[in-house]
Formats: C-alpha cells, sequence, structure tokens
C-alpha cells in the first residue's frame, strides 16, 4: 500500500530502442500493481532512442486508471531519468521549452507526471534485470513487426 494506505504502489518498467537511430523504434513497459501485470509494446517507422524511451513512461503513465497513484518508474534512460531528478524539466519549461529535443513528447509527460507521486529509478541496461530485460525484448520485437505506426512529429521535423 502507498503511503495513505489506499491503493499500492504502481511499479513502471520501460525502455525503448531504436535500429539505426534515428531508424526504426519502439517501446516495452510493464507494470506491475499487486497482483497485476501489464504488457505493453508499439513500433514505430522513423523515431529516435529517446523518443521511445520517453514514450514509454508516457504509455505507461496513461494506463494508469486513477489519478494521485505513488508510481516508482524504473528506466534505463540517463535522458529521462536525469531530466526529471536534476531539474532539467523544470528549467525547459521555464525557458518556454526553447533549444529541448522532443518538446511535444515532454508536453504529453509533464500533465500525466503532475497527476500523479512518481519517483524516477535508474537500473543499468542489460544487466539480468527481469523487467528491464523483459521491457528491452518487448521493444525490440515492436520494431521488428511488419506493420509500423508513425511517429509523425519527429517524421515531419525529420523531412
Amino acid at each position: 500500500m502507498d503511503t495513505l494506505g489506499k491503493r499500492p504502489v504502481i511499479s513502471l518498467y520501460t525502455d525503448g530502442a531504436a535500429k539505426g537511430n534515428p531508424g526504426p523504434g519502439g517501446y516495452g513497459v510493464v507494470l506491475k500493481c499487486g497482483d497485476m501485470r501489464k504488457e505493453m509494446s508499439e513500433g514505430f517507422v522513423l523515431t529516435t532512442n529517446n523518443r521511445m524511451e520517453l514514450l514509454a513512461v508516457i504509455k505507461g503513465l496513461e494506463a494508469i486508471r486513477w489519478s494521485n497513484a505513488e508510481v516508482e518508474v524504473y528506466s534505463d534512460s540517463t535522458y529521462v531519468v536525469n531530466s526529471v531528478r536534476k531539474g532539467w524539466l523544470d528549467k525547459w519549461v521555464a525557458r518556454d521549452w526553447a533549444k529541448v529535443r522532443n518538446p511535444d513528447l515532454w508536453k504529453r509527460f509533464l500533465p500525466l507526471y503532475r497527476s500523479h507521486r512518481v519517483n524516477f529509478n535508474w537500473i543499468k541496461g542489460h544487466a539480468g534485470h527481469p523487467e528491464n530485460e523483459r521491457c528491452d525484448a518487448l521493444a525490440v520485437a515492436a520494431y521488428g513487426q511488419p506493420s509500423l505506426g508513425h511517429d509523425d512529429i519527429y517524421e515531419e521535423q525529420s523531412e
């Protein structure tokens, strides 16, 4: 249970990957809450690994069905974890997103982050952590599918 004694803590494991970077990419998510476990993934024709790392967190937070949840995020992305833990995100907001990569995703992330009590934990990738390994496998399998989605904003910016 969380510190309020009402709902269990949600563990959100995430990973993103891109082949070529930029190239085909995907994300993988494992959500755990009590006895519940949910896995999600999706692949895209053209994107970057950092976009997929962040999108994995966004998709995981979007899947939470109540507000003010206590969420422990586990990610091997220093880009995502440091952006929040080191206060970079606050500086980007204060600068009105000037010279920020992936502002579309950060703007999508911010209200989700603010609607919960989220703590970010960095874990070393490819080090045998079961959920991180599963997320990596989901992300790689997602971009290996024959039918991939489009990361429209990234593709438009890349033209």
